[in-house]
């Protein structure tokens, strides 16, 4: 028998994740990995009920169960579900929609999206810093001007009028970090590298205006407009390879992507990025560790209420 570190396929995932108490288990594990404690208060004396799902602090004297305070919340769905749905999102090259996800867990589809937005939580980006030599690119995300109703269309053009300006930082080293932005000026494209890069590194862009006069970084531009993509050690297709993943999977996994939740798909693509020589255990295992203490309401996501999972 494979441990939890061995999977090789979907199959041997569910094989040893074979029953609710196997999951549970296997998360009380992961939640009290560094000792018991509340999630309320902190408190480190907790009792258990005889149920052995529920416990209540001896100092708050607040109950909860072992997936209060997580990702999962007070969920009504089984902790299997959610594993397969895990390991589904975070190995997946191009992402799994709602609609396969529901399929697969056995949900509805509103229940699934729910699922892959609140799993995505799990997988948001840490604000470390980048290193070494940086890629730096900025793309438009949006559907095409030609492919909309006459009456909705802002442009005869295929610039980025309507479109989600995004950024993205991709050391040769390994790491990228994404991000929407407001606008892709120097004001914001300067802002961006300062914040994410520290001064003296050697950054690669394109020849956009808006990385003229960049400060404080070994600063190399790389002309496409001259039908020049790489010079020496010049060029950004490391960013620009990552982009065009990002783009295929929101065009043809998930279709339609509301712009005030890009965010999101942005740190899941970024996840699998980053953790892309790791195996599928080893992704499955660092988002099912990160569920802890990111907790995301249907109200959060939606400004509605929801009765689902």
């Amino acid at each position: 028998m494979k441990n939890a570190f061995e999977f090789e396929t979907l199959a041997e995932f569910i094989e040893y994740f074979k029953d609710e108490q196997t999951c549970r288990d296997h998360f009380t594990a992961i939640r009290f990995r560094n000792g018991e404690y509340c999630p309320h208060c902190g408190h480190t004396h907790i009792n258990k009920f005889s149920d052995g799902k529920r416990y209540r602090c001896a100092k708050c004297k607040k109950d909860f169960t072992i997936v209060t305070g997580t990702v999962f919340g007070e969920t009504k769905l089984p902790i299997r579900k959610w594993f397969i749905a895990i390991y589904l999102l975070s190995n997946t090259s191009k992402g799994i929609s709602s609609v396969q996800l529901a399929k697969h867990v056995g949900v509805t589809q509103k229940t699934g999206w729910f699922m892959d937005h609140r799993i995505r939580q799990a997988m948001k980006q840490n604000n470390g810093q980048l290193f070494g030599d940086i890629e730096v690119d900025e793309t438009f995300i949006g559907g095409l001007e030609k492919n909309k109703h006459k009456s909705k269309r802002q442009h005869k053009g295929t610039g980025g009028i309507g479109k989600t300006p995004v950024v993205g930082l991709k050391s040769r080293a390994g790491e990228i970090r994404a991000r929407v932005v407001d606008g892709v000026g120097s004001d914001v494209l300067h802002q961006v590298i300062k914040e994410t890069v520290p001064e003296g590194q050697t950054v690669y862009t394109d020849s956009w205006c808006g990385y003229n006069n960049l400060k404080g970084y070994k600063h190399t531009v790389i002309n496409h407009s001259k039908g020049t993509y790489v010079l020496g050690d010049a060029h950004t297709n490391g960013i620009e390879s990552f982009w065009s993943l990002l783009k295929r999977g929101l065009g043809g996994t998930y279709i339609s992507v509301e712009p005030f939740h890009l965010f999101r798909y942005l740190d899941e693509q970024s996840f699998r990025f980053n953790n892309r020589k790791l195996t599928d255990s080893e992704r499955f295992m660092i988002v099912s560790q990160q569920v802890i203490g990111r907790r995301l309401t249907y109200s959060e996501l939606t400004g509605k209420e929801s009765k689902d999972a």
